[in-house]
């Protein structure tokens, strides 16, 4: 369920808490690596701290 939120996976998984979802949830390398270049502000175009 890639790109899906938070509260949008619990109830679709139908887990009470993040805590317990987190058991299951193994992003692989590459899936980190696009969700932290994604909100880099200097990759976005954004003033960030160089």
């Amino acid at each position: 369920m890639e790109g899906e939120n938070t509260p949008t996976l619990l109830a679709r998984s139908r887990h009470a808490s993040v805590r317990s979802l987190e058991r299951y949830a193994r992003p692989g390398v590459d899936a980190v690596a696009d969700h932290v270049a994604a909100r880099d502000p200097l990759r976005r175009g954004g003033r960030g701290r160089a």
